[in-house]
């Protein structure tokens, strides 16, 4: 069978896969583009996809909507490419100061997972701040006049952001979060145990020719116009990453489990979920 693999500028391992030339050789391979990671869930219940990447929020989300997960593989921890931040010369200098505050990110990304971890910090809930969905740079835009007084920021905009004096640090993913991408499809989807071990083993390969040559990619991202930043931006971000690729065995699902947990707690899910029940076949018979 043709495994379509969805890509999107969230996940840069997919992203860069469509434009690298014999990222996926020895498959039978077609990439389907998309907005966002956010919509990974709908195009593989739809069939319009076999395969996707995301950060770690949307295949729990799409669990918590009653669909048949599973993990296939998952990146190495990415602990500099998130974070929160506020405006230079804020009042607001740690969490709790937060309180009733407005906070520009992603939500039902790995934004609303960092940003209940570091309330519960403190003592707080989702809940104790408005959450107000605004893409990267309208949320640079919206910290910079006042609209918002927090943002979960990602890279490369976040270290830009800190570089020009836009933006100030409260915390980073690293701190907090493991920030993994995970690579995921739905069992409905019929994909072989070959096809995924193939698309595992094409994806580490490809993080290990990204690692060897990082100019390469950031001229790719740039061209493509991914993340508003130019060449030198994108060449730094991935020259800074970790771009191993592992399976996604127990030690990914009880991560997973933990961010569905937090998200019960907080309300954004609505019943405990059995993230166990996503494990492969063969970590399932283990």
């Amino acid at each position: 069978m043709v495994l379509r693999v969805g890509i999107h500028p969230n996940n840069l391992h997919l992203f860069l896969a469509g434009s690298w030339p014999g990222a996926f050789d020895g498959l039978d391979v077609t990439f389907v583009p998309y907005e966002e990671g956010r919509d990974s869930a709908k195009l593989l219940a739809e069939g319009r996809i076999d395969m996707c990447g995301t950060g770690s929020t949307p295949p729990i989300l799409a669990q918590a909507a009653g669909m048949d997960v599973v993990y296939v593989a998952a990146s190495a921890p990415r602990p500099a490419n998130g974070g929160l931040v506020v405006a230079p010369g804020s009042p607001i200098t740690d969490m709790r100061s937060l309180k009733g505050g407005r906070v520009a990110l992603l939500d039902g990304s790995f934004h609303t997972y960092l940003l209940a971890r570091e309330l519960e910090k403190v003592g707080l809930r989702l809940g104790d701040v408005h959450r107000t969905e605004l893409s990267p740079g309208a949320s640079l835009r919206a910290l910079g006049t006042g609209e918002v007084e927090a943002w979960v920021a990602m890279a490369p905009l976040l270290d830009q952001s800190l570089a020009a004096g836009r933006a100030q640090l409260l915390t980073r993913c690293g701190d907090t979060i493991p920030n993994r991408s995970v690579f995921w499809t739905l069992r409905g989807c019929a994909v072989s145990e070959a096809t995924l071990d193939g698309f595992a083993a094409c994806l580490a390969r490809l993080g290990r020719d990204i690692a060897a040559d990082p100019l390469r990619a950031a001229r790719l991202l740039a061209d493509a116009g991914a993340g508003e930043a130019d060449i030198a931006a994108w060449r730094e971000v991935v020259a800074a990453r970790d771009w191993s690729i592992g399976p996604a065995g127990p030690q990914i699902i009880a991560e997973q489990q933990a961010e569905a947990d937090t998200l019960v707690r907080h309300g954004d899910l609505p019943r405990q979920l059995d993230l166990a029940t996503a494990l492969r076949p063969a970590f399932l018979a283990a």
